[in-house]
């Protein structure tokens, strides 16, 4: 990798241990086991989506980037960032960052005004480290490397990004609660940590906490809070937070993506559609997409006006697994 603006870096554990990557398969067996078989043939079937081969079990998050026309996606457990094209075919592996060797990355998010593109690391077994690249589009030169948390830090879990207007990013901790604000050169600006993001005590509510974010043109971000359900709306210049009154459940909601100003998706089991008719003051489920459920739909992406959802599982028997980004259609 070339070009290193920023690299700060504290030392690391080392999740890609045989013990540690094994960790994941027995809850991914444990939800596949609960779906009937034939339930799963029948939604693999009937599930309108795009098929791409990889090397890798697990794939986090795809966006669209309409520059090149191809899908950009987490690799997970891979730790990098590979194109994938709206015809399918096999991934093409175009960032593989060598300082972040040994970690899985998360959320993307590609800002066009700046040709740029924003990956998010961090370490799931003993959440040690979190961190976010940005990497020029199309060389794939690395623009800066943030060390957001480190070992001597409260445990933390990267997990997705939003990028403002005037380029500052906005990463979500899905483990600690909080949002570490960066400027458009990866230095660190403040850190967003209220007691309104636990709206519920104990561990099983927060489990997954701080998830999916996204930037609202009207100068707030929406994030989810993905164990409660819980949907905030955040001033990006007060840092004032508000907790969106939703009609309708929105548990175990995952990747967020705008559809328009007033409607948004809401990847997760089942993965929804949200709108609201007041600056999301106030919002109601409108929509709901099962789809291939079973492979975890975890994040969404906007295409020629259709919604594709990355999936966490791939499938397969040999060194290629087969992974789908399904397009969703809601029902009410």
């Amino acid at each position: 990798m070339a070009g290193c603006c920023s690299c700060r870096r504290r030392g690391k554990s080392d999740p890609t241990s045989t013990s540690g990557r094994c960790g994941s398969f027995p809850l991914i067996l444990f939800i596949l086991s609960a779906i009937p078989t034939s339930l799963i043939f029948s939604l693999e079937q009937s599930t309108k989506s795009i098929s791409y081969l990889s090397d890798h079990w697990f794939h986090e998050c795809a966006k669209w980037d309409p520059l090149s026309e191809k899908f950009l996606v987490s690799t997970f457990y891979g730790g990098g960032l590979a194109e994938v094209s709206p015809d399918g075919g096999e991934e093409k592996l175009v960032v593989k960052d060598p300082a972040v060797a040994g970690y899985l990355s998360a959320g993307v998010n590609i800002d066009q005004v700046r040709k740029r593109v924003l990956v998010v690391y961090s370490d799931p077994i003993w959440s040690r480290y979190s961190g976010i690249g940005a990497y020029r589009l199309g060389t794939w030169d690395r623009i800066f490397l943030t060390q957001l948390a480190g070992p001597g830090d409260e445990p933390s879990l990267a997990d997705d990004v939003a990028v403002d207007e005037e380029g500052n990013a906005y990463i979500t901790d899905a483990r600690s609660n909080k949002i570490w604000k960066l400027r458009t050169d990866g230095e660190l600006l403040s850190v967003i940590k209220r007691d309104i993001f636990v709206q519920k005590k104990g561990l099983l509510n927060n489990f997954v906490g701080l998830n999916g974010i996204v930037y609202h043109s009207n100068g707030y971000l929406l994030v989810i809070h993905t164990s409660t359900g819980s949907l905030f709306r955040i001033n990006t210049k007060t840092e004032e937070i508000t907790l969106v009154k939703v009609e309708g459940s929105l548990e175990r909601g995952d990747g967020l993506e705008l559809m328009s100003n007033d409607k948004l998706v809401v990847a997760g089991t089942p993965s929804q559609l949200v709108e609201s008719l007041n600056d999301w003051t106030t919002a109601r489920v409108v929509g709901r997409y099962v789809g291939v459920i079973h492979r975890i739909p975890s994040a969404a992406t906007v295409k020629d006006g259709k919604v594709y959802l990355t999936h966490i599982v791939g499938f397969g028997f040999g060194t290629k697994k087969t992974h789908r980004l399904a397009e969703a259609i809601f029902t009410p």
